[in-house]
């Protein structure tokens, strides 16, 4: 059988939140009209209405499952203990997001349109994963791995330059010719982002 003829057996419910996710990260939510979002998902706009009430309800689930996606992802990594870190720094959210989720996700476009455009929404997001990116390097401490003299400022650093890779992923992809988030693109990557961290920029 095509691969393209197998039968979708999300619910609907989960149908539509999927599509709206990647509607609004390739377009930003205000781009996307409840009828667009019917018309990927394959319903009637009348069953969106019905599961998520207006755009905004809708919104306020995919904001959610993102977050959830992240937490899920790196609490996996912290409770599989010592043998998932090194012994100098946690394997990046890039390469967690690599290993946890197809090439073609949607969800990290989706990140970084929400932490860019700001407001309530992202700023919940990005606090919820900046105290993931904290309860990480507690993990790491207590796998006898140092975590550095200021573990807040460590945690935020560690956050922000793994998801600028994430966010700027098309444009490092335009420029290196690579993705980033591929397994050559991840090698080529991580090993100069190891580098600077063990030997510092001038050296």
């Amino acid at each position: 059988m095509n691969m393209q003829s197998l039968p979708d057996d999300r619910t609907a419910r989960a149908r539509i939140r999927d599509e709206a996710l990647r509607l609004f990260g390739d377009r930003g939510p205000d781009g996307v009209t409840i009828r667009d979002i019917a018309a990927a998902a394959g319903v009637s706009p009348a069953l969106v209405i019905r599961h998520y009430g207006a755009k905004d309800g809708l919104r306020e689930a995919v904001d959610e499952y993102v977050a959830e996606v992240f937490e899920a992802m790196i609490a996996g990594v912290v409770q599989s203990g010592p043998d998932a870190f090194s012994q100098v720094m946690l394997p990046t959210l890039a390469e967690i997001v690599a290993a946890s989720l197809p090439a073609d996700s949607a969800v990290p476009a989706y990140l970084g349109r929400m932490l860019v455009s700001g407001g309530p929404a992202g700023s919940a997001l990005f606090r919820r994963l900046y105290q993931t990116s904290r309860d990480a390097l507690s993990g790491l401490a207590a796998a006898g791995v140092q975590a550095g003299a200021d573990p807040a400022v460590r945690a935020a650093f560690l956050l922000v330059n793994d998801l600028a890779v994430l966010i700027l992923r098309e444009r490092i992809r335009e420029v290196l010719g690579i993705d980033p988030l591929s397994g050559a693109g991840l090698r080529r990557w991580g090993a100069e982002v190891l580098a600077v961290y063990r030997d510092g920029v001038g050296t």
